[in-house]
């Protein structure tokens, strides 16, 4: 028999980094004055609490994060995000989560960052991290080049995670069922996907996948509590 393809996914929110990419993307354009702090803060205090329950529709939290970029260009948009990942997000990826992507990596694995926020926010963390392979959340973008402020295609949250992977995996020609696929996640949001794989790990797990973790026999990883 064929050894298996060994896929190892990554989630990035709260298993990776430390803090949301989306909430921490709204809070930076608010203290940057990009965003009107009267409107967005309340919502995207919301926004994180609803997350984290597990009550919010994937549409509506993705489209809320994503309608930040409307009206302008990757390129408008690109001083900003480089800034962003080198003041906010870089700090909050500890020695333990650049370790652990290494040995994935080191071992001649196939190793992918799964993320609901969009690819134009976490295109320079999976680089950041030296994840080669991104699956995210994509924008829409008018004729012009800006962003429309609205979602593009299938969401990677919640079971969209399980259909994007499989289209991607497709495109390389690759079926789920012939790899051994390792997960990590801190989110209830990803049960679809972590029930979908040979070996879920939950990874600073929320009260519901910790509850759900032991419950099912699965490994649990405090990744901050490791030695750097």
């Amino acid at each position: 028999m064929p050894r298996a393809l060994p896929l190892t996914l990554f989630d990035l929110d709260h298993t990776l980094l430390d803090g949301d990419s989306d909430v921490l993307w709204c809070d930076f354009l608010i203290q940057r004055g990009e965003l009107d702090r009267a409107t967005f803060e309340p919502r995207n205090r919301q926004m994180e609490r609803e997350y984290r329950a597990g009550a919010v529709s994937p549409s509506e939290f993705t489209e809320f994060y994503v309608s930040t970029l409307a009206g302008r260009t990757r390129a408008q948009w690109e001083p900003l995000r480089r800034e962003f990942l080198e003041d906010v997000i870089a700090p909050r990826i500890g020695n333990a989560s650049h370790a652990l992507v290494e040995r994935h990596r080191s071992a001649g694995e196939l190793v992918v960052l799964t993320t609901a926020t969009n690819r134009f926010i976490t295109e320079l963390t999976a680089a950041h991290l030296g994840l080669p392979h991104l699956i995210a959340t994509e924008c829409e973008t008018a004729d012009d080049g800006r962003f429309t402020g609205r979602i593009a295609g299938t969401l990677n949250m919640r079971e969209g995670k399980v259909t994007r992977l499989q289209q991607w995996l497709a495109a390389q020609r690759i079926d789920l069922r012939d790899c051994d696929t390792t997960f990590y996640s801190d989110s209830i949001n990803d049960m679809a996907l972590l029930q979908a794989v040979r070996r879920p790990v939950a990874v600073n797990p929320d009260l519901r996948l910790a509850a759900e973790a032991a419950e099912r026999g699965w490994t649990v990883l405090h990744l901050r509590d490791l030695a750097c």
